[in-house]
């Protein structure tokens, strides 16, 4: 019996927080903001830009200035975003994004990973933090 209530007890607390992490992601968008997004690469991390977004706009990355236009973005209920235009170096020289995965803990600042395809078929992954 004391077995069946810890089961049924975690599945509870499983569940709720299965449907809080959801919740945040409900809305289709991250948080409004400029997201700093960095490689950890030889070492060190590089400074590949700032993505802004607003609503269910992006642009950018940019490393000097500003963009020059926005462009549409959806985001899942699992929190996989899917970039609706170019995404810099991300997507130009024979790039591609792979999968873009937001997150969105109450702990920490929103944030998504970008795993880009480069031409070889090498994978690197760079994380864009909200600043």
């Amino acid at each position: 019996m004391a077995s069946s209530i810890s089961c049924i007890f975690s599945i509870t607390l499983m569940l709720a927080a299965t449907g809080g992490a959801r919740a945040d992601f409900s809305d289709g968008k991250m948080p409004d903001g400029t997201y700093h997004c960095e490689v950890y690469l030889l070492g060190m991390f590089i400074n590949l830009g700032d993505i802004t977004i607003k609503g269910n706009l992006y642009s950018g990355p940019v490393t000097f200035g500003t963009a020059q236009q926005g462009y549409s973005y959806q985001m899942d209920a699992n929190g996989v975003i899917s970039w609706l235009g170019p995404l810099g170096g991300y997507t130009s020289g024979g790039n591609s994004i792979s999968l873009t995965q937001a997150t969105l803990d109450g702990q920490t600042s929103p944030s998504f990973d970008i795993i880009m395809r480069q031409p070889d078929g090498a994978f690197t992954a760079s994380t864009c933090t909200k600043g």
